[in-house]
This record gives structure tokens, sequence and C-alpha cells, in this order.
């Protein structure tokens, strides 16, 4: 994809975000879309399935050194963990039980949290909602990067570096560029989260609990299967914020690859998002788009023009107000 400049600053628009007004066109020209949205009968299932495997895991792998350990973390047990963030990123839609049980959501992505190792699941709802509604706005999407992210992680080895830092950056942004009261379904989360650790280390000691906890931090900073973070709103191309990926990795992720169809109608599943793209083509298929999340990491380190300020970025009254 083509180079956007040298960047000392990010990418200020003066414009809505585009997902509003083409969903809108989209559904008044196919209207049959609606009927993709609601609950993914399927998810839980597959859910419950991985969340199982990992908790076996951590019996099987409680007796091995410590370099299978990392090994087996980074190779096998954070692919797992990677993906079920992706799937309580699809479940803090409600696409698990639907919208008028929206509380067994909620707890369905806590039994999904398990395997990660710390509490994520109650946290990434709360602020995950501004991220559609308010997509790039000042001071309310956190998942922008701030301005020391952006100035200071400027050179091919600083950048290596944020990538590997991930996880951290995700996890303290939010308590810097907009912060919100704990609520009580992070507290619920917090302890669901550690009464499964305790129970896990007095079974099985403490090797378990760091090849969960270091396979969901190694998969979610250098690791193909985070191209993602940098594929989905990174402006790889001028004016352009948000951009799909349609390769095989789609089918370990709950189809996140499918990006801009998931911003334009964020209450279908990830499983139904394929069909989104099939149906309304013309729409998709002439926007530019990823084809490899390893080519999208080399492409952000050693292209001097793409770093954390390749975002676009809008005000919204509402972070005036606040």
């Amino acid at each position: 994809m083509g180079k956007t400049g040298g960047r000392g600053d990010f990418e200020w628009v003066y414009n809505d975000q585009p997902h509003t007004s083409r969903r809108k066109e989209i559904l008044a020209k196919y209207p049959e879309i609606k009927s993709l949205m609601g609950p993914d009968p399927q998810l839980k299932w597959v859910v419950s399935g991985m969340v199982l495997t990992q908790l076996l895991a951590c019996y099987l792998v409680h007796d091995l050194s410590w370099k299978w350990i990392f090994f087996w973390a980074y190779a096998f047990g954070g692919c797992i963990n990677h993906s079920l963030t992706l799937a309580i990123h699809d479940i803090s839609h409600n696409v698990a039980f639907g919208n008028k049980l929206a509380k067994w959501n909620r707890w369905f992505a806590m039994w999904a949290n398990l395997p990660i190792g710390l509490p994520y699941s109650a946290s990434f709802k709360k602020y995950h909602i501004d991220h559609h509604r308010y997509l790039g706005g000042d001071q309310l999407d956190v998942d922008i990067p701030t301005d020391f992210e952006g100035w200071f992680f400027c050179t091919p080895a600083r950048k290596v570096l944020w990538l590997f830092l991930q996880p951290l950056f995700y996890a303290l942004r939010p308590l810097v560029v907009n912060p919100k009261p704990v609520c009580q379904l992070e507290i619920q989360n917090a302890v669901v989260q550690l009464t499964v650790d305790l129970i896990i280390y007095y079974l099985w000691g403490l090797k378990p609990i760091v090849y969960l906890i270091a396979g969901s931090i190694l998969c979610m900073g250098l690791h193909p299967i985070s191209g993602h973070f940098i594929a989905e709103h990174y402006m790889f191309l001028k004016g352009h914020e948000t951009y799909s990926y349609y390769g095989p990795l789609n089918r370990i992720t709950f189809n996140v690859g499918y990006h801009m169809e998931h911003h334009d109608f964020p209450s279908i599943p990830g499983s139904k998002l394929p069909q989104v793209k099939q149906i309304a083509a013309e729409y998709y298929d002439s926007l530019p788009q990823h084809t490899s999340w390893t080519r999208v990491l080399w492409d952000f380190v050693f292209d001097d023009s793409i770093g954390p300020y390749a975002r676009i970025k809008r005000e919204y009254k509402l972070s005036k107000q606040e």
C-alpha cells in the first residue's frame, strides 16, 4: 500500500466516520442484510471448546521445563488466548445470546476470559462501545495511541518495542486517555478470574498460570495474529481509516479481518460477515484491503511514514463537553 508521508501528528479530519452513511446506504439497497443480525448459536460451543482446551493444557504443561512453557505459550496457548480475546470482542456486541439476554453475554465473556489469566472482558466492553460510536474521537476512542506513543515510537527499533509492549499500552491507555469509574461487572470479572487462577495454582502450581498469562501477553504483542491491531485502523493510505483483511487467519480469529464490514454492521456476528461482503460486494471490493497481517507488521516497522501517529482523529462535541 502507498505511503502517507512523514508524520509528526495524527491525521485530523472534520467529517463523520464513513461507516454510518455506508450502513444506511447498504441497508436501503440490501434490506435482507438485517436478517444476518442477531446471535450466533454456534459461538458458545466454539468458545467453550477453546476454554476447555486451555484448561486441559494447564494440566499437560504443569511438569514441563520453563523453556517449553514459554515455547508452547507462544506457539499454541497464546494463539488460542488471542482468539479468545476476539471472541470477547464479538460477545461484547451481544452476539452470543442476543440483546435480550445482555447479562448472559457479559457472564459468558467472563467464561471466555478465564484462559487469558487476567481480567479483561468487562473493561473491554466498557470502552469498545466508544470505539464504534466515536471512531477516532479525541479523548474518547482509546484505540488511538497517545501523543507520547506517536512521538517516541518513531524508529524501526522503537516500533518493534512498541509492538512487543502493545498489551501494556492497551491496558494502561484507557486510564490516561479516558478514565472511567470501575463498575460492578469489572469487580465481578476480577473476582471470577482470580478465583480460577488460584484454583489452577492449587491444583497444578505456578507453571500453568505463567503459561496462560505469558501466552496472552506474547501473542498480543509481536506475533503474526497481532497484525490485525495495526491492519484495522492505521492509515496506510491517506484518508482511509478502516481496512479489511480476507485471508486465512480469519478462520482462527472469528473473522475480525472483515473489519470494514464489522464497523458497518457491529450487530452481525463475525461468522456472518463474509455474507455481508458477498451481498454488498460493490461497496467493499474497491476499498483498500490488506492481504497479509505479517506484511502489515513489516511495513509498520520499516516504513518511516507509518507509525503510532498514522491514525485518523476527529473531535466530537461530547469530548469538549466532558
